[in-house]
């Protein structure tokens, strides 16, 4: 057992003299997602935001599959970064080019070993494998460039063949050796000993590429790093081929905060890149995804959330805290909350109230909760308002008086709005791809130059069915500090639904900001 932090233990060695290299193949198995297709300008941005990580390899694609790939791979090694570009190739010649032609500087060169793939997809016997992989990496070295070398489908393949593989392309020259559990079939257990047996027959650093299918991806790479290798290959959101691979911010924060060991991770990033790559895969995250999801750092429970409000260490692992990984703490309001959290959010907008009071607070919040109804900053500030004896409208900034749309299959769709801002009546009128798109930023209009709130979340939901449908609209909203809050509205139009709600997020970001 030892100490990470006060108060803190754990049953494992520290490795905190030991560094691991991160690998990064967002933009080549991550692309292979099913129903992912990446632009060259969004990959190109993506390593960017890669570099800005602290990534140490980004591999940029596999420059042979296409001409776009390889002008992509090529835009990518020639835009400055930091951080190593490499690309992929078979044990061919041509393969091998095409990353030459494509400025990396690095080549991932990969045959299949195991008998499975070996026999039913090239054809060749193990001899012939051998002699391909030695040329390969022999051809890549005379070259001049640094060569990694997979044996891909390691953790099916023969064991001692498998290290008579790795000896024969260390002997060639290659520079560092990849151990890749191609279909995700290990258990962490099996890997440590893998890893372990091969480590101590090979002299290069080691690097593992672990598959989800099971979900112990992350957990075998943990077992690779304590049984001696020193590179994981990991994609941001864990995304990849079938299951996916090892999530980088998993991984990472696994590593740096609970084994102690060094990368060159700038974890603060974490949720800014984790975000990127939702938007432009279109692939969204379970709320309740480790490190980076939404509910990574929230807390619902009445126990939970007086612990975490008097000590953060109490319910949260304490070695991993939110701003670490460029996240925030959420006290979410349900029907599991207790006064503390209702007290502390209350408090947070400026509301004072009498123990009483609070407690009828509470008790309206359980019952709207019980009946299936999400809680938002919005539900709970009108049933304060409530309790408090005081009408809500007294504090709005802005006070909806009117909304005209017009819309058509040959007209653009226009938006009219007229609203009440302290006193004042403004009225905006704005164009958009849809009705809801052009009133929602007609509202954001009347703001003029103070409209510094940005549209966070936006979610459309129809509370029954049929075509009479209630629509529920349920926003969230960012004002330039950072602070965020939630809001809903509920109305058969499905424009007012939206503007409705998007005021009373802006009301109530106004009202804390004067807090």
């Amino acid at each position: 057992m030892y100490t990470l932090k006060e108060g803190i233990d754990f049953y494992i060695e520290p490795m905190q003299n030991k560094k691991v290299t991160v690998f990064d193949t967002t933009l080549r198995d991550g692309e292979q997602t099913p129903g992912v297709s990446l632009t060259s300008s969004q990959k190109l941005e993506i390593s960017r935001q890669l570099d800005k990580l602290g990534v140490d390899i980004i591999e940029a694609g596999f420059p042979i599959s296409s001409e776009g790939d390889k002008e992509s791979v090529k835009s990518i090694s020639n835009a400055g970064l930091e951080t190593t570009v490499c690309g992929l190739a078979r044990v061919l010649k041509k393969d091998i080019d095409a990353c030459f032609e494509s400025d990396v500087g690095l080549v991932h060169t990969f045959v299949p070993t195991s008998d499975v793939q070996r026999i039913y997809t090239i054809k060749k016997s193990q001899e012939e494998v051998i002699q391909l992989a030695v040329e390969a990496v022999q051809y890549i070295k005379d070259h001049g460039l640094k060569c990694m070398f997979s044996a891909m489908d390691a953790t099916r393949t023969d064991p001692a063949y498998l290290i008579e593989v790795f000896k024969a392309v260390q002997e060639a020259g290659c520079d560092i050796i990849n151990v890749p559990d191609t279909v995700g079939v290990m258990v962490p257990s099996a890997m440590y000993r893998q890893i372990k047996d091969i480590a101590a027959e090979i002299t290069i650093p080691i690097d593992v590429h672990c598959h989800n299918d099971f979900g112990l991806a992350v957990a075998n790479s943990l077992m690779a790093v304590e049984a001696g290798a020193s590179q994981v290959q990991v994609t941001i959101n864990g995304i990849g081929e079938r299951a996916g691979n090892a999530d980088l911010a998993q991984t990472v924060m696994s590593l740096a905060s609970i084994y102690g060991i060094k990368t060159n991770i700038r974890t603060e990033y974490l949720v800014e890149t984790s975000k990127m790559i939702e938007n432009y895969t279109g692939i969204r995250l379970p709320p309740n995804t480790p490190v980076v999801g939404q509910n990574a750092f929230s807390h619902e429970s009445g126990i939970h959330s007086q612990g975490v409000l008097e000590k953060s260490d109490t319910f949260e692992p304490g070695i991993m805290t939110p701003e670490m990984v460029g996240h925030r703490r959420r006290i979410v309001l349900g029907k599991h909350t207790g006064k503390h959290a209702v007290k502390q959010s209350l408090e947070s907008a400026g509301v004072k109230t009498s123990e009483n009071q609070l407690d009828e607070i509470v008790l309206r919040i359980k019952e709207i909760a019980n009946k299936g109804k999400q809680i938002t900053d919005a539900d709970l500030y009108a049933v304060a308002s409530a309790v408090l004896g005081k009408a809500s409208s007294e504090e709005e900034l802005i006070k909806l008086k009117e909304v005209s749309v017009m819309t058509g299959n040959i007209l653009t769709p226009t938006a009219v709005v007229k609203a009440d801002i302290e006193g004042k009546e403004i009225i905006a009128a704005k164009t958009g791809v849809g009705p809801v798109d052009a009133a929602l930023k007609a509202v954001r209009d009347i703001l003029g130059e103070s409209n510094h709130f940005r549209l966070q979340e936006f979610r459309i939901d129809a509370i029954t069915g049929g075509a009479d449908a209630l629509a529920d609209v349920y926003i969230g909203l960012e004002n330039e500090k950072g602070r965020i809050v939630t809001a809903r509205s509920a109305n058969p139009d499905i424009v007012m639904a939206s503007v409705e709600a998007l005021i009373n997020a802006m009301n109530l970001l106004y009202k804390k900001e004067k807090s």
